[in-house]
């Protein structure tokens, strides 16, 4: 990436993008073998290495390796190889309700990605147009909704196991950056009844010790009703509770989706916003580009832009 040529507008000439699916890493301690899709520019070498995990909404092929195109695509034609995991709690695997871990497999989600790490040579391997072009020392995550939390866990947050009371950590140390979209806050009494009922691994979420840097992005709309009491503010819980390097995008009249995140023209975006998905395109990009190339000002570029907007689509703060 560092060999691509940089210019004050670096989206203005995105390199054209190849996507590799299904690869299959065998998993003989998993439901089934994990099925990843591989996005990379045509060009480049030393390419940095995003992981992005998908949400647990109710369409069934969104929640998996084909969802997320505006993010993938996006960000693949600007440098970066971005791997996306069917996490079991896909509903395009149809597996048994009964599967331990069942719905939401926390704890799989997050060593979907470890396993992903550790077998880089693999699909080198099986996706040939890359061999030799990935950069292993510079690894991101991203991840929506529930995969903000599967994304939270490697970057440090923890939560006490409700199956054994143990403290669970699954913090990914080859990973030096992230960005959280929606992701679920605090538990405790934020949780409504319900959910602290059925899904009690959110009732210990602890970001104290979610020491990586990331972007928490949120919508200033995005009430969770189903999830939390907080109302949108419960979204902001991994910038304000977590230690520092941290950053907050928060965009304006933004609900779950964030414009259209998840895929082109979905019908369950219930705030389809073309330009509030280009400026989460284009501000993550920068935020991960600068935190894995120290010194960039792709950040500093891209947070002096909004604010300088007349009418912007968000504000941004960090600690």
């Amino acid at each position: 990436m560092s060999e691509l040529p940089y210019t004050d507008d670096p989206f203005r000439s995105p390199a054209p993008v190849l996507s590799v699916a299904p690869v299959v890493l065998p998993a003989p301690d998993r439901a089934v073998d994990l099925e990843i899709r591989v996005s990379a520019p045509v060009t480049g070498s030393d390419l940095p290495v995003l992981l992005l995990s998908h949400g647990h909404g109710y369409s069934n092929h969104l929640s998996s390796l084909n969802g997320y195109a505006p993010l993938a695509n996006f960000w693949a034609a600007h440098g970066f190889v971005v791997i996306q995991p069917t996490h079991l709690s896909s509903r395009s695997l149809k597996l048994d309700p009964d599967t331990p871990g069942a719905p939401l497999f926390w704890r799989s989600r997050a060593e979907d990605m470890t396993r992903v790490l550790d077998r880089l040579d693999a699909i080198e391997a099986a996706v040939p147009q890359l061999s030799g072009r990935l950069d292993h020392g510079k690894v991101a995550v991203a991840g929506h909704s529930m995969g903000g939390h599967t994304a939270s866990l490697l970057l440090g947050a923890r939560l006490t196991d409700p199956d054994d009371g143990r403290e669970v950590n699954l913090a990914e140390p080859r990973i030096t950056a992230g960005v959280l979209f929606t992701a679920p806050g605090r538990g405790g009494d934020a949780l409504t009844p319900s959910v602290a009922e059925t899904m009690p691994f959110f009732l210990t979420t602890d970001f104290s010790a979610m020491t990586t840097p990331a972007l928490v992005v949120a919508g200033d709309k995005d009430a969770s009703a189903h999830l939390t009491v907080m109302g949108p503010d419960w979204h902001t819980d991994p910038y304000t509770l977590a230690p520092g390097p941290k950053s907050l995008l928060t965009l304006f009249d933004a609900e779950h989706g964030l414009g259209g995140i998840a895929g082109y023209d979905v019908a369950e975006t219930t705030d389809e916003n073309p330009e509030r998905v280009s400026a989460v395109q284009r501000l993550t990009w920068a935020y991960l580009r600068s935190e894995l190339y120290p010194g960039d000002s792709a950040w500093k570029t891209a947070v002096d832009a909004l604010t300088a907007d007349t009418s912007p689509l968000g504000r941004v703060e960090s600690k």
